[in-house]
């Protein structure tokens, strides 16, 4: 019961889809973030049904890759994207450590955050279409797989980093969490995840790979800047994860294609 009350807080917490009512307490929210993860999974089945009934309709790239851009913050609520905004904002500000922390905690939104989830959706969109250009199903469901791994390794982060400060989102998770269980358990599945990206698509896969690597130095670097990990800067984080993914994955299908 337990380990049902954690699923259903970690679906109601990171994603927008109805879920049950439950007490959020410390005991349901020891393993929420083992199952933070597999929000990933109503992601890629959303961008699979999207992709066939584009395909279906003959709607075309454009319009199919702005559905995918746009469906993972629906069904997420848009949660990480909002925190890459406000660290964006913190982290472009050139300011010292705490004053950057007050302003991830600033509800505002400044003009760097702005222009950065407006790049970040630019460059999204972009590379869905190019990654249509090159590839089909099945390097679709490597792209899905990847939605998986970034929270994973979001989760597995959480669990290992230190904390930035001593209140906020990461902060009432990452106490209240069973911090071995989710290191271990969020380890595995982004194993998983990375194992059967290189099945599905072995060049574009181990790219995309190459790009959550990335995305994994920078937000090890900005921790370390910051002295640990937020919300925000988890946000941050796994949207950049998403997008370097993708990115890698677009560009090993052009290798692939003989393009460069």
């Amino acid at each position: 019961m337990n380990w049902y009350r954690s699923l259903v807080i970690a679906f109601s917490m990171y994603s927008a889809i109805p879920m049950p009512r439950v007490d959020w307490d410390r005991e349901g929210m020891r393993h929420a973030l083992c199952w933070f993860p597999l929000v990933g999974v109503p992601v890629a089945l959303a961008l699979w049904g999207w992709y066939r009934l584009c395909g279906y309709l003959a709607l075309g790239r454009i319009l199919t890759a702005a559905g995918l851009t746009m469906l993972p913050i629906a069904v997420t609520g848009g949660i990480h994207l909002d925190g890459f905004c406000d660290a964006a904002d913190a982290l472009a500000s050139r300011q010292p450590r705490e004053k950057k922390l007050e302003i991830m905690k600033d509800p505002r939104t400044g003009a760097f955050g702005v222009m950065a989830v407006c790049a970040c959706l630019l460059l999204t969109c972009g590379a869905w279409d190019s990654f249509l250009l090159y590839g089909g199903e099945r390097e679709l469901w490597a792209a899905g797989l990847g939605f998986i791994l970034s929270r994973a390794l979001s989760g597995f982060g959480v669990a290992t980093l230190p904390l930035a400060k001593e209140s906020g989102l990461v902060h009432t998770f990452a106490t209240a969490a069973d911090k071995k269980a989710v290191a271990v358990i969020d380890g595995l599945l982004a194993l998983l995840a990375a194992g059967g990206m290189l099945l599905l698509a072995p060049v574009p896969g181990l790219l995309g790979l190459l790009g959550a690597s990335l995305a994994l130095l920078r937000y090890s670097l900005v921790c370390r800047e910051m002295g640990g990990t937020t919300g925000d800067l988890a946000g941050y984080f796994l949207t950049l994860c998403e997008l370097t993914v993708l990115l890698g994955l677009t560009l090993g299908l052009a290798l692939e294609e003989g393009f460069l």
